[in-house]
């Protein structure tokens, strides 16, 4: 990978507007040309973060997931922002659609109504080997196709053996956990789990609304 200097940083974040940061700078920004920066700032040993750099785990998650036809947004580069510090960065193209969460906030009701294909998505995913430990609504998309689509998968992982019961109930513990974090408590959580348990998610989805008419 190449080496990003302060100075080209710097006129990116300059041209650019910061979406995302925290107290250890930007984590993500727009650019002027149209593509998105990330940042991938770590709490690794800094010896860690050079032998393994996040921006390429990220760039190769985005490969596992593209060959289980999953959209994620089309990295274009990876690069060192501070290679003695493991710092590491990338561009990429954004993936259009809204994310779950913010469709919740906005129809409730059309959430309700992607929930039987949600769970199938989320089973998919474990059907495939697929560990993404922090799965959460925040980074589901729902893509103008009406398919689903993943951002901010740095923690995921292939497997090479089917996911356990215990790697399901956490991956869905914490889904359930990030609605508590964010006051989420009416989102259709447990309705989700019985779909997601259920095989014939359609059929179960039909005798729930039944039972509510």
């Amino acid at each position: 990978m190449r080496i990003v200097t302060a100075q080209e940083l710097e006129s990116w974040l300059a041209d650019g507007v910061v979406l995302e940061s925290d107290g250890r700078g930007p984590k993500v920004a727009a650019l002027s040309n149209g593509l998105y920066l990330k940042i991938f700032h770590t709490r690794r040993a800094q010896w860690l973060a050079r032998l393994r750099p996040a921006a390429i785990r990220f760039a190769r998650n985005a490969q596992t997931l593209a060959f289980h036809h999953i959209a994620t947004p089309e990295i274009t580069e990876t690069f060192w922002l501070d290679h003695d510090k493991g710092l590491t960065g990338c561009l990429y193209r954004p993936l259009p659609g809204q994310s779950l969460e913010r469709l919740f906030h906005d129809s409730p009701e059309k959430l309700a109504a992607i929930l039987p294909r949600l769970a199938g998505f989320i089973r998919e995913l474990h059907a495939n080997k697929i560990y993404f430990r922090s799965l959460h609504i925040g980074n589901i998309l729902i893509l103008p196709s009406g398919e689903f689509g993943l951002i901010d998968f740095l923690d995921l992982q292939k497997k090479t053996f089917p996911l356990n019961a215990w790697q399901i109930r956490r991956n869905l513990r914490h889904m359930k956990n990030h609605l508590k974090r964010k006051k989420l408590e009416n989102f259709p959580f447990e309705m989700l789990q019985a779909l997601y348990y259920n095989k014939d998610v359609h059929a179960l989805a039909q005798k729930s609304h039944r039972h509510k008419t």
